[in-house]
């Protein structure tokens, strides 16, 4: 089962593995006119109503594979309004070969004449809502005409994440969806059929630039929408929480404030004037400053708990009172980690060791990352909360799904990197699901690491990643 979100993810993911978009398309036409071959006979009538999306294009290629059949093709909207590239080459294909393949500029004049299959490849997967014009009267047509209706991914009007309908939607015999079965197809009455379209396993396995898609961010957008994150951090180290806070505005928080022992308050400022600082009375984080740190936590979204705390008896004690009482998110990171297998807590933890911290939770690691991400993702499983364990192949998991990132390089050993891996990941557990926030962030603090390095050679430094997560997050992906 794939949502769509994740659907579109693993897609763009495949394109930057090698398999190009073009590729998937026939692989997709092909197997909608195998769902037409089992439904109607050689020499039957077939029309097909495609919209201007990839999810036309699917259908248009379809045409190709159906010389056997007496097919017409009505494209909803002008064809220089196509969307896609892939899927316009493909409409022009039709058009040089003379196939039946007219331009329906007015939904009135759609004319479906009396087919035996309709095969409706109005919408996919991504769009949402009540269908508007001329979907909604091609909906009616389609619905009104004696025929069996072969849908595209999944009917036009149905969510396929819900399986709800906001108005009209496509009455559909059959579906044939690709790689996965979307949820929402579940609340179809409908033959579905899931095609295999050659997407690698790897496109959903690995991190990629599909992933970035999550974040995207509407016009219409205002202070505090994107989230507000304290980091609990310093006393024995000032760099640590000052890296992770400033992280966490370049991967997009709204708003950042550092919680610290007084004594270093004035240096952790020092790194930057965005930061903004509340300090608490002493040296260093003890089980005396616990409610105040929540009173204070519960005004954000995520807390990032631990760069810069230190091992000191008191200070991990307070870690443990402040995890059992905390009931939000939270990024856990450091030394504060040894004491996450020890608290039952209700907060929703993503957690970020590497691979000695790892052993020193009580998990177990190994050399080969496959191996890796098994025992991983069984350790994800016993806590019952998200790990993002650090290494040359980052391993993402929360007991059911598994992710591995591999950007990065090895300059990246440098101190500094997962105080900065931190931060970001508390940035976007404001706007992501905890594990999908984890992955987000391995690639993208992998992919600043991977900038830095080809900009400067080796001998980078924590902040040269810092300057670079806006770019590894919203800039062009390779």
């Amino acid at each position: 089962m794939i949502t769509s979100q994740r659907m579109a993810a693993v897609d763009r993911n495949a394109e930057a593995l090698g398999v190009p978009r073009k590729q998937l398309m026939e692989s997709s036409g092909n197997a909608v006119a195998r769902a037409v071959r089992r439904s109607a006979d050689p020499g039957a009538r077939v029309a097909i109503v495609a919209g201007r999306g990839n999810n036309g294009g699917d259908a248009l290629v379809a045409a190709r594979f159906l010389d056997d059949y007496d097919v017409a093709v009505h494209l909803l909207g002008r064809p220089e309004t196509i969307a896609t590239g892939i899927a316009r080459e493909n409409w022009e294909a039709l058009r040089a070969a003379e196939y039946d393949a007219r331009a329906v500029t007015d939904s009135a004049d759609l004319d479906l004449g009396d087919p035996d299959v309709v095969v409706d490849a109005m919408l996919g997967t991504g769009v949402t809502g009540a269908l508007r014009e001329p979907e909604a009267t091609a909906a009616s047509a389609i619905n009104d005409a004696d025929a069996t209706v072969v849908a595209v991914d999944v009917p036009s009007g149905v969510d396929a994440d819900t399986g709800e309908a906001a108005g009209i939607a496509v009455d559909a015999d059959r579906v044939v969806t690709f790689h996965d079965r979307k949820p929402g197809l579940d609340a179809v009455d409908a033959a579905v059929t899931v095609a295999d379209i050659g997407i690698p396993e790897a496109a959903e396995l690995f991190t990629g630039p599909g992933d970035l898609l999550a974040l995207g961010r509407p016009d219409r957008s205002h202070k505090g929408d994107f989230g507000e994150v304290l980091v609990v951090g310093g006393g024995p180290y000032t760099g640590a929480p000052a890296l992770a806070a400033q992280a966490a505005l370049r991967a997009g928080a709204d708003l950042v404030r550092v919680a610290c022992p007084a004594s270093v308050a004035r240096e952790i400022q020092g790194y930057s004037e965005s930061l903004i600082l509340r300090p608490y009375d002493g040296e260093r984080l003890s089980p005396a400053h616990v409610g105040e740190l929540l009173t204070l936590a519960s005004a954000h979204d995520v807390t990032v708990l631990g760069p810069g705390l230190g091992s000191d008896e008191e200070t991990l004690a307070a870690v443990r009172d402040f995890l059992d009482a905390y009931e939000e998110t939270a990024v856990v990171d450091a030394d504060a980690l040894e004491i996450v297998p020890t608290v039952d807590t209700d907060a929703t933890l993503l957690c970020t060791p590497h691979q000695g911290e790892l052993r020193k939770m009580g998990g177990e690691t190994d050399e080969d990352w496959r191996t890796r991400a098994d025992l991983v993702a069984d350790f994800a499983a016993d806590l019952g909360h998200v790990l993002l364990v650090k290494g040359a192949y980052d391993v993402i998991a929360d007991g059911g799904d598994r992710r591995v990132n591999r950007t990065g390089n090895p300059g990246m050993t440098v101190g500094g990197t997962g105080d900065v891996l931190a931060g970001a990941a508390g940035a976007l557990a404001c706007v992501l699901p905890p594990f999908e926030a984890a992955a987000v962030a391995a690639y993208a603090n992998g992919r600043a690491g991977d900038a830095a390095v080809e900009e400067n050679g080796y001998g980078l430094v924590a902040t040269d990643l810092i300057d670079r997560l806006p770019a590894a997050l919203w800039g062009d992906d390779e």
